[in-house]
């Protein structure tokens, strides 16, 4: 069974959208604030997928893919 990461980074936000990984960035950023976390903290891929409206299926597909 493959291990699949839990939080989500810039990088993986510019692959799944197509967008850059400065605008991955500013949206890990705007998530924090939604979800009220603080800088140090992560965002999970569960939020990433409540925030941007993107199925949590095709997020967990692409991290089990690059994992």
């Amino acid at each position: 069974m493959k291990i699949i990461r839990a939080c989500i980074y810039p990088k993986d936000i510019q692959c799944i959208t197509g967008r850059s990984e400065r605008y991955g960035r500013k949206l890990l950023n705007e998530i924090k604030v939604h979800f009220g976390k603080e800088s140090h903290q992560f965002v999970t891929s569960e939020e990433f997928a409540e925030y941007s409206g993107i199925n949590i299926e095709i997020v967990t597909e692409y991290l089990q893919k690059v994992s």
